[in-house]
């Protein structure tokens, strides 16, 4: 065991502790009555959080787009076939796959369950299963014997889509995931949204092992084809979340291998792919498997603290309200109501601030493209064919040409918005901290965590970067914006063997062009979701406040403030006790 994890040896010991500590809190009926129901509420949701990523199996979930081959994945890593594959998103179920006899149960969302043959899980089969239930199915209960299940529970994720009611189901697996593997496609190498997920749900959880698995590779034509793709996915995906492991695999090629069925592919590279699936296969257990105990511990281990910092902050702010006397009470009562009736003036004020910056960014967005569009012609021109032996061949300009120019136009456009999407984070966050203190609550953005300033941001960069780009299901083109698509189509409408070059050239100043309105576009929108998110914000703070002043006053008028005061000390010290438990554990760092 590495020598970092022999400070977790102790950990269950320590984790019972605090567990111990979070029911003692949950039982004292005067805490309770005192800080609301509200308060008793949250304790009894984060009991139940912890008690399900304790009790449960150990749970590695499977993640990426529709149509990246996950399911046949799975049935590679078990050498059978288990989970189902070609289903259409509107038949797509959650599959949770455990050890047990061999079964197959679908679990409605009225807590119903169906027994169903291996035959019914195919996608013929479950389009005329499904309006014959009596609910929808929430997901499917898959038992197997397969060696590896007895040590972990593997979840097949829908494809992530815009099926709203979909992705909220992924994202709570998401939440209860111990391990994750995101599955990525060598034909369609990270699109935006795929980018985005990973920045803005799988980064912040700060997972202790990511796999990415780059899948189809035996479509690729050659080896340097898949060294390219598998650098370009390498480089995207590790400048994201640093400790992901990148494994260029083809699903299908292996498990024909476990199963004993003739290979379909002849591809003279056909052992890097087997060799990288038996590297991802030999860190599955060498990382995740015999190290599944240390890392669920730790995942516990940052919830209990991320609960003690929470259940912290509520105290503070009743303690800090129950040392005033009625009238400083009421008078700070008063002033945050008054200061609650300006908030509407209070953001009006705001807005040009908001408006210029992103004017701004947008102006700055525009000469960098103007620069770049420079600088890519003349790339674009040193492409065009010489008399010189080292001339790139006109094959490869045919192959590759393309899809460069789309990766660099690309590139630049999102470089752009990343960017700018911080720094609107940053701006929108200071003002969010502003109305905190405006309204007298600034401890209050620790008290729920819905009212994560840096949570509500990363959500609002996947919403926005995705409506704005408006990019297309299929092909490459899931990488651009929705206006430069136009021109880059004309070039494959235009486009000749040996004239690509002159095409490109042809039509360059059209993509450049479109490429400018579409960041003056997406600098639009991202304004007025920033605006609309932080009225959320705003929103929000006032009635967790008013929520808290109401039962603060509830509180001074049901028990006296002695009484209060020994309530809640003797609840804050034991918080701070506890929390001393966790310290070294580093859990800053997990």
């Amino acid at each position: 065991m590495d020598i970092n994890n022999q400070i977790y040896k102790s950990a269950e010991e320590d984790i019972s502790k605090v567990r111990g500590f979070l029911d003692e809190l949950r039982k004292n009926d005067r805490l309770s009555d005192i800080l609301g129901v509200e308060f008793k509420e949250g304790l009894d949701v984060w009991d139940a959080l912890i008690k399900r990523r304790c009790d449960e199996p150990f749970t590695l979930v499977i993640l990426g787009d529709f149509k990246r081959g996950k399911s046949t994945i799975i049935n590679a890593l078990l050498g059978r076939s288990l989970a189902p594959v070609n289903v259409a998103p509107e038949t797509y179920t959650i599959n949770e796959i455990s050890y047990g006899e061999p079964s197959i149960t679908a679990v409605l969302t009225n807590g119903s369950k169906v027994k169903l043959a291996k035959e019914d899980i195919t996608r013929e089969k479950l389009e005329e299963l499904m309006p014959t239930l009596e609910a929808p199915i929430d997901h499917l209960d898959i038992r197997d014997n397969a060696q590896i299940l007895k040590e972990i529970k593997i979840v097949d994720t829908p494809g992530l889509s815009d099926i709203e009611d979909l992705d909220e189901q992924v994202n709570s697996y998401l939440m209860n995931a111990d391990a994750i593997i995101y599955v990525a496609s060598a034909l369609l190498p990270f699109s935006e949204s795929e980018q985005l997920y990973l920045a803005s749900h799988i980064q912040p959880q700060r997972f202790g092992m990511l796999y990415v698995l780059v899948n189809m590779l035996d479509a690729l034509s050659t080896r340097d084809d898949v060294e390219k793709i598998m650098a370009r996915i390498s480089q995207k995906s590790e400048a994201i979340v640093p400790n992901a492991f990148v494994y260029g695999i083809s699903a299908e090629e292996e498990y024909r291998r476990k199963a004993g069925i003739p290979s379909a592919s002849n591809k003279d590279f056909a052992d890097y792919y087997e060799t990288e699936f038996l590297k991802f296969e030999v860190s599955l257990k060498r990382d995740i498997i015999l190290q599944k105990d240390i890392i669920r511990k730790k995942r516990v281990l940052a919830m209990l603290d991320q609960m003690l910092r929470e259940t912290h902050a509520k105290i503070h702010i009743f303690s800090d309200m129950s040392a005033l006397d009625q009238k400083k009470f009421e008078t700070m009562t008063a002033e945050f109501e008054e200061q609650c009736s300006t908030i509407n003036s209070f953001l009006e004020a705001k807005k040009p601030e908001i408006h210029l910056n992103i004017l701004e960014m947008q102006q700055e967005a525009e000469v960098w493209m103007y620069e770049f569009f420079a600088k890519l012609r003349e790339s674009v021109l040193e492409c065009r064919p010489t008399e010189s032996e080292n001339d790139i061949a006109a094959e490869d300009v045919e192959k590759y040409f393309y899809s460069y120019l789309m990766d660099k136009v690309g590139e630049a456009y999102r470089t752009c918005l990343e960017i700018h999407s911080g720094r609107m984070n940053e701006l929108v966050e200071k003002i969010s901290d502003q109305l905190a203190t405006k309204l007298g609550i600034s401890d209050l953005a620790v008290v729920s965590q819905s009212n994560s300033v840096d949570r509500i941001l990363s959500d609002v960069k996947k919403k926005v970067a995705h409506s704005v780009m408006n990019v297309a299901q299929t092909g490459t083109s899931e990488t651009f914006p929705s206006g430069t698509m136009s021109s880059f189509k004309d070039i494959l409408k235009k486009k000749k063997r040996t004239d690509i070059i002159d095409i490109a050239l042809e039509n360059y100043d059209d993509i450049r062009n479109n490429t400018v309105k579409d960041i003056k576009a997406a600098y639009q929108d991202l304004e007025a979701k920033s605006v609309k998110r932080l009225e959320g914000i705003f929103e929000h703070q006032i009635e967790v406040g008013r929520n808290t002043f109401v039962q603060a006053k509830e509180m001074m008028g049901s028990y006296d403030n002695d009484t209060i005061k020994e309530t809640l000390d003797s609840a804050n010290s034991t918080i701070i006790g506890t929390s001393k438990l966790l310290v070294k554990y580093s859990l800053d760092e997990n």
